[in-house]
């Protein structure tokens, strides 16, 4: 059979028509090819539905409504549960298409086909109908699918990047990122915008950016007015198509080009040293709930792309009204294709799978010991090479964070860090111990010889909760311009206002955030794992509060660029500390022993090698010792003093002609950054109040 069908594809040229219908010339098509498919003599279209009698193609003339032609397939273009027809002579810029299925409608059973609902092609490569941003679809519109050109030239195919320990990652929103007026790029908003911003990206010396969702989404969803302000779903977890890009993130309209913005601009990061992660969502969809819109899915295979209640109801472990059916077989194929798809013909380096726990629910909800879906991920050869990871829970109350079913392959955004960083640097009792775990790669969670060592994502800030700014600027949320009453958003921020609720002019209040800022910044960056920070962090963008801006299109979301040059000592201090992560290998993993005699890591507290974790310990300092690639020691040590009075610290003793340098000290204001060598004369150094330093071990002479 695959001999055949390689035949087939080899020869199709030359193979003649075997029916005609409405004029078009047809004959069955390739049945292991899904969704529409360019030939040199036509195009394919390959559909699966279990539960479906008929199926019609529909192909619509350019932004027409109506159908200029309506093709129902053969039955025996039918093979088993999958429809195929190849048309000849269709010229791919002169149509777009779509479907209708006919089938039976038994609602407690799931079955809900309606053959008079337009479907979109659940693998279509490119989505209209939703072009233009925040323009809605009337109740009588539908979605429309084109077949897209894949001519792009890629400059650097078969280049390769760090693992995932060395990098640090950047997480950006495409259309907040510069769609500001500050931005001062020619297409705010945009991939391209994006693509003019990557000189300042290598300044601050990243190198790899995850975007928020980009996959076809419908940002209209629950649009709604609250205070004469337009709120949209924002964010983009809400996904329409899986395969196809968000046609509104393009600086133009792309007609059958669909993704080569994306392509220009994920091959110019690359061109740059900046790997592209993708931000996927495949725990749900725009259709939601019964109430829900039906334009795809629910037409297609309700029963089987969602899962349902035993009376045929949504279940909803992801908040948003309906739950994908991870892991059964058809949709567990049509992820994988996806992910292929984005990797070969996208380039893409990596994924962050949102509510990742889902993709581990079986069937009827209940967790899989082993997911198929993660597994096949897990071991797929064509994902072999990209990172995978997973926010390890779900909105259902799976939490699975150091627990998430991995085959050593799968990475976890580590919630864990997030939350017990923030409580001990704003000096919160009974944190030392913790953060200590944390900073040397959580492996109480992690442990190296069962998970390996890229795993722990550490991160203080995301686009979920508060950014850096704002959690030293506001001890409790203010959400109120979301319009739910402050209701929504998490009320366990672990922040602190630093003495003033909201933004002040008072100096102290201001040099005191500035401190508590770039302290989150040097533990970052100073831990073992792979670092993240939310876009704008590096100059103190705020969201005013806003711990859940998810429906904000506007400036509480949008990052202000003017504030780069208000806070450039901050700008300067993460310049610093990205840097000196990567001239540091010790602080990514374990090189060669030390020939010092010290082990990898340890704990020390004001005295070396007494650390006693104590609950009123405040007081913490690590050190990561071992050799550079060129055989040199590498000793790095990291105190951190997160009591508001000044404390001194003894740092360890080093062998004869060796002393401690300060690199950084984030007491001493705009000097964190220690340009000068300073050469300590002895071991004891006074801690700034709720300061951090990094040292350096130096020769002396």
């Amino acid at each position: 059979m695959e001999q055949k069908n390689l035949l087939r594809q080899e020869d199709i040229i030359n193979l003649p028509p075997q029916d005609r219908i409405q004029g078009f010339d047809v004959r069955p098509g390739f049945y292991e090819i899904n969704g529409a498919s360019a030939f040199p003599n036509g195009v394919n279209f390959t559909i699966i539905s279990f539960g479906a009698v008929s199926c019609t193609l529909l192909l619509f003339h350019r932004r027409e409504r109506t159908p200029y032609a309506r093709l129902p397939f053969p039955a025996h273009y039918r093979v088993g549960n999958v429809f195929s027809m190849f048309v000849y002579g269709l010229e791919i810029d002169e149509f777009e298409y779509a479907y209708s299925i006919d089938g039976p409608f038994e609602p407690e059973k799931g079955l809900i086909f309606d053959k008079t609902k337009y479907l979109l092609d659940p693998y279509a490569k490119a989505v209209t109908g939703q072009s233009g941003w925040g323009l809605c679809l009337g109740r009588e519109d539908f979605y429309k699918a084109r077949v897209v050109h894949n001519d792009f030239r890629w400059d650097q195919p078969s280049q390769t990047f760090p693992a995932l320990r060395d990098c640090v990652i950047y997480e950006l929103h495409v259309r907040g990122f510069t769609r500001h007026r500050s931005s001062g790029v020619e297409n705010p908003g945009t991939f391209d915008g994006i693509r003019e911003k990557i000189p300042y990206l290598k300044e601050l010396g990243i190198n790899a950016v995850e975007l928020m969702p980009i996959f076809e989404f419908d940002e209209t969803k629950n649009m709604r007015q609250v205070d004469g302000r337009q709120l949209l779903d924002y964010w983009g977890y809400n996904p329409v198509c899986f395969f196809a890009p968000n046609t509104s993130y393009a600086s133009e309209v792309e007609y059958n080009q669909e993704g080569k913005e994306l392509k220009e601009l994920v091959n110019a990061l690359h061109a740059a040293g900046i790997q592209v992660f993708l931000d996927v969502v495949f725990n749900h969809t725009a259709e939601g709930n019964e109430k829900g819109p039906y334009f795809s899915f629910k037409g297609f295979d309700n029963q089987i792309y969602y899962m349902l209640t035993p009376g045929g109801y949504y279940y909803n472990f992801s908040g948003c009204g309906n739950t994908l059916n991870c892991n059964h077989p058809v949709v567990r194929e049509m992820i994988l294709d996806c992910l292929r798809y984005w990797v070969t013909r996208y380039h893409v380096d990596g994924f962050r799978f949102d509510l990742a726990s889902i993709l581990g629910r079986s069937e009827d909800g209940s967790p899989m010991s082993r997911p198929p879906l993660l597994e096949s991920l897990a071991y797929d050869p064509i994902l072999r090479q990209v990172d995978l990871i997973a926010e390890a829970w779900d909105a259902g109350g799976l939490y699975q964070v150091g627990s998430f079913p991995s085959w050593n392959r799968w990475a976890e955004w580590n919630g864990k860090y997030r939350d017990d960083i923030r409580s001990f640097l704003k000096g919160d009792e009974g944190f030392a111990q913790a953060a200590a775990l944390r900073i040397t790669g959580s492996p109480d969670l992690y442990p190296p010889s069962k998970r390996g060592e890229d795993v722990s994502v550490n991160f203080i800030t995301c686009h979920d909760g508060f950014t850096l700014h704002d959690l030293y600027a506001y001890s409790h949320k203010h959400n109120e311009a979301n319009g739910w009453n402050n209701t929504d958003g998490a009320d366990d921020n672990r922040s602190w206002n630093c003495g003033f609720e909201g933004e002040t002019g008072d100096p102290k209040v201001l040099s005191l955030r500035m401190r508590m800022m770039k302290n989150a910044c040097a533990v970052l960056l100073c831990s073992r794992g792979t670092p993240m920070f939310f876009a704008g962090d590096e100059f103190g963008n705020t969201q005013f509060g806003n711990n859940n801006a998810y429906c904000q299109d506007n400036e509480i979301s949008w990052l202000d660029w003017s504030l780069l040059e208000k806070n450039r000592e901050l700008f300067d201090f993460f310049k610093f500390m990205i840097r000196l992560r990567m001239e540091h290998p010790i602080l990514r993993e374990n090189t060669a022993p030390s020939g010092m005699g010290f082990p990898f890591m340890s704990f020390h507290g004001a005295k070396p090698w007494e650390q006693g974790f104590e609950w009123t310990t405040r007081l913490l300092g690590v050190l990561f010792a071992g050799k550079r690639e060129e055989n040199n020691d590498d000793l790095l040590y990291l105190a951190i003093n997160t009591y508001w009075e000044s404390q001194n610290m003894e740092l360890p003793k080093l062998p004869q002609g060796w002393c401690w340098r300060p690199l950084a000290d984030t007491g001493r204001g705009k000097d964190a950054v220690i340009r000068q060598k300073e050469l300590l004369g002895d071991r004891s150094y006074l801690l700034h109040p709720r300061s951090v330093c990094v040292f350096g071990a130096d020769e002396m002479g």
